[in-house]
């Protein structure tokens, strides 16, 4: 019962946060900074007091985690595969060079800053993947340091809090389309939460055609743990080590993201023409709505002095590796007319 409470408490905080980010958005010309963005931001200032609060822990997370992705799984109900099929076969062109431009740069940059390679690698994947979920996945096969987790997810936390605020503004002084910045924002933003935040920002068309191709890149996660798990194992032969105890045999089932499933189970319910456009639009409603109270969460659970003190070097990597990442995305796209 205590532990329900518990849950209830920290859900009743996220929903109170949610309701002011948006109520504050209202006030901002042009819909500049988007409620998820206020969210975020509010619950980093509201961390300090937050943290020594205990029974509010369960409730955050179990927001940051399973609400996140259970809005994700809602906004399959507001799309058809054929908007799925199209967005997803354009991510793929655009994926395919910001991948090699998170591995390649984060290789070369890492060598030039002489950093650990499981730390440099860990940023790669946080930026050309999917933030934080990227690095919890790669850590355990190449046996990553716990402080080389903390570092790369510092790195890639702070850059994303910038794209938020500023992906949205370059995108409207570019005369973006919304499947132009949908792509943009999906391949180049490091965490699904950033994405949503930042895509659902400049409009609604672009939050959905966004999570489709975030969504794509995640998928991306399994061949690349596989890759990370083969590298490992040869560093350690020619270091003449064996792998430590902690290192995770890979299993598909415990890295593949299944949330994308549902999603893609919600998308065929919608094509069949059972929901209808009434019931697709309160959906979309509430399912922004949880996004909202995620980003909350997240905010809630981020203390900006543990990112400022996680050392230049890893912040600087990450920065140019995102960049880097942003400019090749901005660039394919002018090539393939998705502009």
């Amino acid at each position: 019962m205590t532990e329900s409470k518990n849950y209830i408490a920290g859900i009743i905080l996220t929903i109170l946060l949610a309701l002011t980010a948006k109520a504050v958005s209202t006030y901002i010309p042009m819909h500049l900074i988007s409620a998820s963005v206020f969210a975020l931001l509010l619950g980093m200032l509201l961390n300090p007091i937050i943290k020594e609060l205990t029974f509010f822990n369960s409730g955050i997370k179990f927001v940051s985690k399973k609400i996140l992705k259970t809005a994700i799984v809602l906004m399959g109900l507001t799309l058809s595969f054929s908007q799925v099929l199209s967005v997803g076969g354009y991510s793929l062109i655009v994926m395919t060079f910001t991948l090699l431009t998170a591995f390649g740069g984060g290789y070369i940059f890492g060598r030039l800053f002489k950093m650990n390679w499981k730390l440099s690698s860990l940023i790669s994947a946080g930026t050309g993947v999917c933030g934080g979920s990227a690095i919890a996945a790669v850590a355990p096969t190449i046996e990553a340091h716990n402080s080389d987790i903390a570092y790369a997810i510092s790195a890639t936390f702070i850059f994303d809090i910038l794209m938020v605020i500023l992906f949205p503004i370059a995108g409207r002084y570019f005369g973006m389309s919304d499947l132009g910045f949908g792509l943009w924002a999906g391949t180049a933003v490091n965490d699904t939460s950033s994405v949503v935040a930042a895509a659902y920002t400049f409009s609604d068309a672009a939050g959905a055609f966004a999570v489709i191709v975030k969504l794509t890149r995640t998928l991306s996660i399994v061949p690349i743990v596989m890759i990370f798990s083969y590298i490992n194992a040869r560093e350690n032969k020619r270091l003449g080590k064996k792998s430590n105890k902690s290192a995770k045999v890979i299993k598909i089932k415990n890295i593949f993201p299944y949330f994308i499933l549902l999603f893609l189970m919600m998308v065929a319910v919608k094509s069949t023409g059972i929901v209808s456009s009434d019931l697709s639009s309160n959906i979309a409603a509430v399912s922004k709505f949880m996004m909202v109270m995620a980003l909350g969460a997240i905010g809630l659970k981020t203390n900006f002095k543990e990112i400022s003190d996680s050392g230049i070097k890893p912040l600087l990597h990450g920065l140019i590796i995102s960049t880097l990442v942003v400019i090749v995305s901005f660039t394919v796209q002018l090539f393939i007319g998705q502009f």
